[in-house]
């Protein structure tokens, strides 16, 4: 059945292929978006561009709780879906300040939103950040995460404490989903494929932290799109999922594919591991493959050469 779903931060990476994915399912799919400068606003307005005739995207942030308010009275819908974050994890070093005024505050405003106007339905991005340095691998969302190792990763465990004491007080439905290393086209800048593509292209050397040791559960895009609309579609009372590949890869492995897909050699700085990282991230999914028929099927033998093709396209190059 179709539904009227908010999207927050559709002019985002995992928002823009949400309300891609959500509009093409046949739902009525309205965004919302900051179109802050954390990253190139340009790619954000691309983004937007290309959804314009099946996603509006109104411009308004998440923390100002007036002016989301303002703009969402005219636009009753039945489920929100809740993307907007500040991203990043080293970033949270830098300005720390921007991600209680997002991620806290933004899913605060969000929830009370859904209060008031009686939507009863609520997914938001969680993230296996939230995991931090646990070290049992593979991580489970039974698994204890209570010591973050970066304030990203504590507002977003506390997005999803907030979203259960809504639950819990006014019986709405919430779905927390732990997204795992996304990748694949229209990504940001602030992440490694597109830096070290940028990076190989222009001959520029890349920083690879922890000597490339890190594993990281890479997951491409269309495959979390396809995780978030079947949480949407299901709309469980309360639950919390991972959303990863499950086939964790070794960071030098995953250069190597960039690097035969480019053609081209890396220049390597070979790093330390960084404040707030952590050596692996490994997605136990077999709770959202009982639950919610989620299979990725993109592995990065093929998700890289796409990335790849979209860059070019996209810069010219």
């Amino acid at each position: 059945m179709a539904k009227r779903i908010l999207v927050t931060g559709a002019a985002g990476f995992i928002g823009y292929w949400t309300a891609k994915s959500l509009a093409e399912a046949g739902h009525s799919v309205i965004g919302v978006d900051n179109f802050n400068a954390y990253y190139d606003p340009a790619l954000k307005r691309a983004r937007a561009a290309l959804l314009k005739d099946v996603c509006p995207i109104l411009e308004a942030d998440v923390s100002d709780r007036s002016a989301l308010d303002r703009l969402l009275d005219a636009h009753p819908v039945d489920q929100v879906c809740h993307l907007a974050a500040q991203a990043g994890v080293r970033y949270s070093l830098e300005n720390p300040f921007a991600y209680e005024s997002s991620n806290a505050l933004g899913t605060l405003n969000l929830l009370e939103f859904c209060r008031r106007r009686g939507v009863g339905s609520f997914v938001y991005a969680s993230s296996s950040s939230v995991y931090g340095g646990n070290t049992k691998i593979p991580f489970s969302v039974d698994d204890p995460v209570d010591r973050p190792v970066s304030l990203y990763a504590a507002t977003k465990r506390y997005n999803e404490l907030q979203a259960h004491v809504y639950h819990h007080l006014y019986g709405m439905h919430c779905t927390g989903l732990r997204f795992f290393t996304v990748y694949g086209p229209w990504g940001r800048p602030d992440m490694a494929l597109f830096k070290f593509t940028k990076a190989i292209l222009e001959g520029n050397p890349i920083d690879v932290y922890n000597h490339g040791k890190m594993r990281r559960d890479f997951t491409f895009v269309s495959d979390i799109a396809a995780g978030v609309t079947a949480a949407l579609a299901k709309d469980y009372p309360y639950e919390i999922f991972n959303l990863g590949d499950a086939h964790p890869v070794e960071l030098t492995r995953f250069i190597e594919i960039l690097e035969k897909t480019l053609g081209r050699e890396a220049k390597k700085n070979l790093l330390p591991l960084q404040p707030g990282d952590v050596p692996a991230t490994v997605a136990d999914i077999a709770a959202s493959q009982k639950k919610l028929g989620f299979n990725p099927t993109v592995r990065l033998e093929e998700g890289i050469p796409r990335f790849v093709a979209w860059y070019r396209d996209y810069h010219k190059v």
